[in-house]
Parts: structure tokens; C-alpha cells; sequence
């Protein structure tokens, strides 16, 4: 029974999900089927007492005092799963009270009650101007006003100018808000699958948006200097532009799109920050998370990334907001995943002693925790080695370079990765056999680390060369 597509289905049902379909199900409306109740309220029950459901207590629910029969009771499991997909369609339908005045105007009309249909779109106009979004979905609605308004205003008026100009403007603009939007998403997914996708008609669109005024919507604005700074990472003033208006205009957006707005900003800051040491990226990336924290937009389902985690703690320390960090580490660390929490918090608390060259704070934390995860050990291990050469602690090195570079070669599968932490095992190595009085040498190794790809600790590396 726990197998089975209905209680896998079941099971999701939240406890005020399960009280408002416990009304669907004994509605005669929806269901007419008494064994369906009593099927209902065993899986209920196993759902509020942890139990497991079985065939048998499920069959007895559902047929009280009737022989054991499988047929009949996949047949009711099979009509209850129907039941209960019936009930989230319903709820996606009419989850949107505002749409269903745009669906009233439409179903007086067909009843030929025209004076009901116009009251009806005129309260669908009101609502909608009075919500505050003014997203693609807000010109969608805006567009389906029009068209039931011109149905209803043709059947009585079959020679007037309509309002077929607003009908169409409309729909040009609920249409290219949401192709802008669906290309950066595709864009922001293609450089991380490595692929390429073909979008049709967008350089028409692209144009049309720069020469028809359409600039002004925020919600097109927006995704076409997105569209441009995702496709050329040259296109630094749209950047910029999008990151002006983000602020400026982010009211206008519901919250998961909001969200998914900011992110794109950011992960092309990362992307900058990473190929340059200016620091107007880190800065820019910065303002950003940090406007994204104050909106509460970074949590979802209550739960912070630790990959966000992390990067929030390095741009702020590469800044030098060191006690930002703190202050962000300690209060972000209870929305973290419960697996990962008390890793994530020990080595980025370890990163700020570090930081503030507090060694054996560092060291401390960094003994703490237990990482599982590959590249948050792998973090900690290239901490403990710059802390290990900067208290000029050789042995330790000598011996801590040995245990990292088994255990990265013992990890299979890990690409890049591999590669950049071996790159840091090397050099690292090259740095304490270094004969500082040769500069024919120093310059070598300083030409080697420059001119490597793979990386990440670079600059420190290149810190401790001599002049």
C-alpha cells in the first residue's frame, strides 16, 4: 500500500490540505462514492499517526464487513487518486479569486446578461489595477479583459470601432515579457548544462523592444538588458541598467519572481568576480545579496542554500566586511539544511578567524565539524594549509599536503575541482621548497601561477613570492 501512486500522492498533503479535501471528498457534488470516505479517513489517520497504511485496513475502511477483494480495492484507490487530482486542479483553478470576475464576465455573456458581464469586468479591472504586480501575468489579465470586453460589446454593437488596438498591443506585450523572461532563464541554464538552445524570433523582438517605447515596462525592461548581459558578458552597462531598475522597480514583481530577477544579477557578479580582481564586481554582487536578505527572497521553503551560504560569507570577507559576516553567519546558520549546518557554520566561521589572523580560532572550528561534502572538505583542508605556511608550520604542511592530495586522488568524478585542488597541493609544495635568494626561480614560479587556469588560490599564492 505505500507503494502505490495514491498514498505516494497522499502522503504530500498538508494538514490544512487534508481538512480542506476531507470537504471535497464528502461533497456529493464531487463524490458519490461512500467507500471513497471511509478510504479517505483511514489514509487521514495514517497520515496524522505516522502509520503505515496496508491493503487490508485500507479495505476494511473502505468496504466495512465485505470479504477482502484486491480488485475492488485498487479500484478505490484508483478512483480516490482521481479524486484528489480533481481537487488540486480546482484549487490551481480557482487558487486566483481575481481571475475567476474575468470568468464570470465570460459566463453571463454566453447567458446573455450583458448588464452582469460588465459589472463583472469592471470589478476584474478594478482588482487588477489595485494588486501591485505588473508582471507578464498582469498584462495576460489585462489582455483577457479586452477580449471578453470586445465578445461582449460585438454581439450588441456589430459595427463600432472596438477596442481591437488594445487587444493587440496587449497581447504583444504579455507575449514578449514572457519570451524575454523564458530566454534568460534558458540562457542562465545553458551555461550551466552546456548547451544551446534556438529562440526563434528574438533579435525581432529585441529590436521592436528598443524602437517601439517599450523600454518603460519593467517587466520587459528588465529581461532585455538581462537577454543582453547574458549573451555578451561584455555588455557590462546593461548590467548595471538592469541592476538600477531591479532596485528601483522590484515591488512591481511577486516574490518568486523576485527572486529568480535577483539571482540571475548575481550569478553573472560571481561569474565577474571570478574572471577579474575588481573589485566593483564583488562590490555589485554584494549590494546585491544583500538587497536580496533584506527582502527575505533568498529562503526557499524556510531553508537557506549553503551554496548561497557560502559565497555571501567569501564576497563580504573579500570586501573586508568582516563583521557583516559574522553577524550574517550566526543569524542565517538555523535555515540551513540540519545535514549541513553544523559544517557550513564551523568553516565559515573559520574563514572569518582567518581573516582576522586568528589562527587558532580557525583552527578550532575547522576541527569541529565533520564534512561530508567533498568541496567543503576540501575548502577546510586549503584553509588549514595557508594557515599551516603563514605560522610557518612545515612539517605539519609537509604532512597535511600528503593527506589532501590522497584524499582528492581517492575522490572520483569531481572534474574541475580535482584538477584546481591538486594545482594547490603543487604549488604549495613549490612555495616551501622555494629558494627565495634565486629570483631566475621566483620568477619562474611566479610565471607558472599566473599563467595557470585552474586556480582558485591564486593571488595568495602569488602573495608569498618575493619582489
Amino acid at each position: 500500500m505505500e507503494k502505490t501512486r495514491l498514498w505516494e500522492a497522499f502522503a504530500t498533503l498538508t494538514k490544512s490540505e487534508l481538512r480542506a479535501f476531507d470537504k471535497f471528498v464528502r461533497s456529493p457534488f464531487f463524490n458519490q462514492k461512500i467507500q471513497l470516505e471511509g478510504l479517505f479517513n483511514y489514509l487521514r489517520n495514517c497520515c496524522e499517526t505516522g502509520a503505515g497504511p496496508t491493503e487490508t485496513a485500507a479495505f476494511d475502511a473502505a468496504y466495512p464487513g465485505a470479504p477482502y477483494d484486491n480488485q475492488k480495492l485498487r479500484l478505490a484507490n484508483s478512483d480516490l487518486l482521481k479524486l484528489l487530482e480533481h481537487y488540486w486542479t480546482y484549487r490551481e483553478k480557482f487558487d486566483d479569486p481575481e481571475r475567476d470576475k474575468i470568468r464570470l464576465a465570460g459566463a453571463y455573456r454566453k447567458r446573455s446578461l450583458p448588464k452582469h458581464s460588465q459589472t463583472a469586468l469592471r470589478k476584474a479591472r478594478e482588482s487588477r489595477e489595485q494588486q501591485p504586480w505588473r508582471h507578464a501575468e498582469y498584462f495576460d489579465d489585462l489582455h483577457r479583459i479586452e477580449l471578453e470586453a470586445f465578445q461582449s460589446a460585438s454581439v450588441a454593437r456589430r459595427y463600432d470601432a472596438f477596442n481591437l488596438q488594445e487587444i493587440s498591443d496587449l497581447l504583444d506585450t504579455t507575449y514578449i515579457a514572457r519570451k524575454l523572461r523564458h530566454v534568460c532563464f534558458a540562457r542562465s541554464h545553458q551555461a550551466v548544462v552546456q548547451t544551446e538552445y534556438r529562440f526563434g524570433l528574438l533579435e525581432a523582438i529585441l529590436q521592436h523592444v528598443e524602437t517601439g517605447g517599450l523600454l518603460a515596462r519593467p517587466a520587459i525592461a528588465l529581461y532585455y538588458h538581462a537577454c543582453r548581459f547574458l549573451n555578451d558578458s561584455g555588455a557590462e552597462r546593461h548590467f548595471f541598467r538592469f541592476r538600477d531598475m531591479l532596485s528601483l522597480h522590484a515591488d512591481v514583481f511577486p516574490p518568486d519572481e523576485l527572486r529568480a530577477l535577483y539571482l540571475l544579477a548575481i550569478n553573472f557578479g560571481v561569474k565577474k568576480s571570478n574572471e577579474s580582481a575588481d573589485l566593483t564586481w564583488y562590490r555589485a554582487t554584494f549590494d546585491l545579496y544583500r538587497e536580496a536578505l533584506d527582502r527575505d527572497l533568498l529562503l526557499e521553503n524556510g531553508v537557506f542554500s549553503r551554496f548561497a551560504y557560502h559565497n555571501i560569507v567569501g564576497v563580504a570577507i573579500r570586501l573586508q566586511e568582516i563583521a557583516w559576516a559574522e553577524i550574517f553567519i550566526q543569524k542565517y546558520k538555523p535555515a540551513l539544511e540540519r545535514r549541513y549546518r553544523e559544517a557550513a557554520f564551523s568553516l565559515n566561521m573559520a574563514r572569518v578567524a582567518y581573516t582576522r589572523k586568528d589562527y587558532r580560532t580557525a583552527l578550532l572550528y575547522l576541527q569541529r565539524a565533520d564534512y561530508k561534502d567533498f568541496i567543503n572538505s576540501l575548502n577546510a583542508k586549503t584553509l588549514q594549509l595557508k594557515i599551516y605556511y603563514e605560522t610557518r608550520e612545515f612539517d605539519l604542511l609537509e604532512s597535511h599536503l600528503d593527506s589532501m592530495q590522497n584524499y582528492i586522488r581517492r575522490q572520483q568524478a569531481v572534474g574541475y575541482h580535482r584538477t584546481n585542488y591538486l594545482n594547490i597541493v603543487r604549488y604549495a609544495r613549490a612555495l616551501i621548497r622555494l629558494n627565495p635568494a634565486d629570483p631566475k626561480v621566483v620568477t619562474e614560479l611566479r610565471n607558472q601561477i599566473d599563467a595557470e587556469q585552474g586556480l582558485t588560490e591564486k593571488e595568495w599564492l602569488l602573495s608569498w613570492l618575493p619582489e
